[in-house]
Parts: C-alpha cells; sequence; structure tokens
C-alpha cells in the first residue's frame, strides 16, 4: 500500500514546513506548466506559418509539373525540350524551398519537444523532493503517541480540523502525482516521436543534397543542349538522329553478342521464373507522378530500327531528373553496372523470381548485389545515362534474365528482348 494512502497520513500534519512545502510545490508545478504552454504556442505558431508556406509552394510545384506533363506530350523539338528542363528547374527550386521549411519546421518540433521534456523532468525531480520530505515527516510522526499529538493542539476540534485539511490536501498531493506520472508516460512517447523526427530530419538534409544535385545536372544538360545545337531546331534534329544512330549500332551488337552468350553459356547470373505468373497487380510502380513516354513492343520508335529491329524491351517513364526510383516489391539487388547503351542500371529479383531492370540512372545505385529491398524501397534515381536524348527511367520486366560480359570492353551486359515480360501486365 502506497504511503500516501496510509491511514498514518491522517497523524502528520502539524507542522507548518508541511505546508510550506506543498504550497511551494504546486506553484513550481504551475510555473514549469505555464512556461511549457506560453513557449509550445509560439513555437506551434512558427510551425503553422511554416506548413502554410509549404502547401503554397508545393501548389506551385504541381503547377510546373503539369506544365511539364503537357510539354512531354508535344514534339520533340529544341524549345519543346527547353521549356521542360526550364521547368523542371523551376520545379527543383520550389522542391528546395519545400524541403527547407520542412527542415525549419521539423527542427522547431524537435525544439519543442526537447523543452517539455526538460521542464516534466524538472517537475519530476522537485516531486521526488517533496515525496522524501513527505516520507521523513511521516517517519517523525509515527514516533509520537497519539496523546503527545493531542498535547500539540489546545483544543480537540483544531486536532481533528487540521486531520481534515491533511486529508484534503494528501488527496490533492496524490493526485498531482498521479497526473505528473501520467505525463512522464506521454514525454517517455514523445522521446520516442523526438527519435523519429531526428530520423526524419536527416532523411529532409539528405533530399536536400539530392535535390541541388538534381537542379545543377538539369542546369548541366540544358548549357549542354544549348552548346551542342546553338539554339537551332537543325542542329537538336542532328543531335537526336546521332543518339539514335549509336543506339543502332549498340543493340546490333547486342543482339550478336547476346547470341554468342547463349551457344557458349557464358552467364554470371541467369534466373527463370517457373512458372511464369499470371498477369496481376503484383508491383507498385517504380517511380510516383510520372509522365509515361513510351510503350513495350513494336512501338512507333522501335519500327523506325532504333533498337536495331528488336521491339522496345520494356517501358519508358519521367519524372523529372534525380526523381528517386523504387523497388516494385519484395526482393533483393540481383546485379548492376554501367553499359554504353543502358547507362547505370540495376536488376532486382522479386520473391516470384521475376527480375525488374532499371536504366538510364543519374549514378550507380550502391547497392551490393543481395541488398533486401521491399516495394519503396529507394535503389536510384532517375537520369539520362546512355544512349539518352532527356531525363527518364526505362523498366524491363523479365521471365528470364541474364548476364554477360562484353569482352571487347568489360561492360556488363543483359539479355534484350527474349525473355521479356510487357511490364503494364503486372502493375496497377
Amino acid at each position: 500500500m502506497s504511503l500516501l494512502n496510509n491511514n498514518n497520513l491522517l497523524k502528520i500534519c502539524k507542522s507548518s514546513n508541511l505546508w510550506v512545502l506543498i504550497v511551494v510545490f504546486i506553484l513550481i508545478f504551475t510555473f514549469f506548466n505555464f512556461k511549457t504552454v506560453s513557449a509550445d504556442e509560439d513555437i506551434n505558431l512558427k510551425i503553422l506559418d511554416l506548413r502554410e508556406q509549404i502547401e503554397k509552394l508545393e501548389k506551385e510545384a504541381e503547377q510546373y509539373k503539369g506544365t511539364i506533363k503537357a510539354k512531354s506530350k508535344e514534339a520533340d523539338t529544341l524549345a519543346r525540350q527547353i521549356s521542360i528542363l526550364n521547368n523542371q528547374m523551376s520545379q527543383l527550386r520550389v522542391q528546395l524551398a519545400v524541403t527547407d521549411r520542412s527542415i525549419d519546421a521539423t527542427k522547431l518540433e524537435m525544439t519543442e519537444l526537447n523543452e517539455q521534456i526538460f521542464n516534466t523532468q524538472e517537475a519530476l525531480n522537485f516531486e521526488k523532493k517533496a515525496i522524501g520530505n513527505l516520507i521523513s515527516e511521516i517517519h517523525q510522526n509515527e514516533k509520537q503517541s497519539m496523546l503527545a499529538v493531542l498535547l500539540k493542539n489546545a483544543r480537540l476540534s483544531d486536532f481533528f480540523g487540521k486531520t481534515q485539511e491533511n486529508e484534503k490536501l494528501s488527496a490533492q498531493l496524490t493526485k498531482l502525482l498521479s497526473t505528473l506520472k501520467t505525463q512522464k508516460i506521454i514525454l517517455d512517447g514523445q522521446l520516442n516521436s523526438l527519435k523519429t523526427k531526428k530520423g526524419e530530419l536527416e532523411g529532409l538534409k539528405e533530399q536536400q543534397i539530392r535535390q541541388n544535385i538534381s537542379l545543377e545536372s538539369t542546369k548541366e544538360n540544358k548549357d549542354y543542349l544549348l552548346t551542342k545545337t546553338k539554339g537551332e531546331e537543325a542542329r537538336y534534329r542532328d543531335l537526336l538522329a546521332e543518339v539514335e544512330r549509336k543506339e543502332q549500332e549498340f543493340f546490333n551488337e547486342l543482339q550478336s553478342l547476346e547470341k554468342a552468350a547463349l551457344e557458349e553459356g557464358a552467364f554470371i547470373v541467369h534466373v527463370t521464373a517457373d512458372p511464369i505468373p499470371p498477369k496481376a497487380n503484383i508491383f507498385r510502380w517504380p517511380e510516383d507522378n510520372y509522365v509515361f513516354t513510351q510503350g513495350y513492343g513494336y512501338t512507333t520508335y522501335a519500327r523506325r530500327g532504333a533498337y536495331g529491329g528488336a521491339p522496345h524491351n520494356g517501358i519508358d517513364f519521367a519524372g523529372g531528373y534525380g526523381t528517386p526510383i523504387y523497388a516494385m516489391g519484395e526482393g533483393t539487388i540481383l546485379a548492376s553496372g554501367f553499359n554504353d547503351g543502358f547507362g547505370n542500371w540495376v536488376a532486382i529479383r522479386y520473391f516470384n523470381n521475376l527480375v525488374s531492370v532499371y536504366a538510364h540512372m543519374q549514378s550507380p545505385s550502391g547497392l551490393s548485389n543481395t541488398t533486401p529491398v521491399h516495394g519503396g524501397s529507394i535503389v536510384g534515381y532517375e537520369g539520362s545515362t546512355g544512349n539518352s536524348t532527356g531525363s527518364h527511367l526505362h523498366l524491363s520486366l523479365y521471365h528470364d534474365f541474364f548476364t554477360y560480359i562484353n569482352e571487347k570492353n568489360g561492360q556488363i551486359y543483359f539479355n534484350y528482348f527474349d525473355g521479356t515480360l510487357n511490364p503494364l501486365d503486372y502493375l496497377p
């Protein structure tokens, strides 16, 4: 049974020191609460202002995204490409502003949590001291006989009056103790929230770095395009023709190398899904807020011979330079590398032995083979490496996948069309 609920408590409260202790305790508790509430109100107003700014900026970013989407559907001209790059840079600047304000808001939330935790710990420390003094008073009064207690009071009514007052104070203190214990439990949860906020802050800082890199890379792409074409549409068409010619050369060579690898069984890795899973929405899209740019199979571009006469072995879509690329489901990193055609690429083996390949990424994935991933794990960022005229993600899906070495340049290649499936058959 708690000391505060013990009947001996009725004997203790004759000393004026105890009255002073309880009054001081209540005043300090009230001060801590007032201080916390005042600070919280100030911080909350600042956070609210930042959230309103973020909401406005996000709407502005959506407008740029809409313009990019509309421009992507227009004929491929230099003016269209420059317009897309300009809008991508504007969108990235706005996204950077959103990230900056999100960082500020998160820091304020962490400050608020730290202040609440500090004030409660101070109040609890004082409470422990008060309880210690109470225990001492109880111990001293337990040593006194009933007769001695009665003799300290001139009248019997004074004794019982003080006893009743002490009972009320005891009940109030017990309630206060219960409240503080509850608040401490809440703040223990807020300590966990603080850890979460620290993680969010680190994530936002990393995002800020990536967005700055994406912005600089987009500027470089625009400058390269203007330098290469000197702002002339005819030169831009020549540039597109040059890229297409290189693609044809790459895929013509790829077909002969793939044939030789099959004949010799010179595989680095070889994965087969048997049986092939039925068509169903079993994966998530690798990007959010994208523009679909090319489908699977004999597309208009493929019929022009861009892939050495072969169909397009996947689908293309664009979310903007530096857009995060996600794993489509549970699986592991199977292989990755760089080659002249697909640029930076990564292959993921999923739970059902289907394999996805992401190509033209901004930089190498950085994830080692056998690294586990799940739907939503970031495995890279959109770019324009390899044979590519603009930032986009190429996605291929395989039921039969293998890699091999191109002995001429030491680059890792993978089978092109045979063994592929239409990714749209497995996406929502």
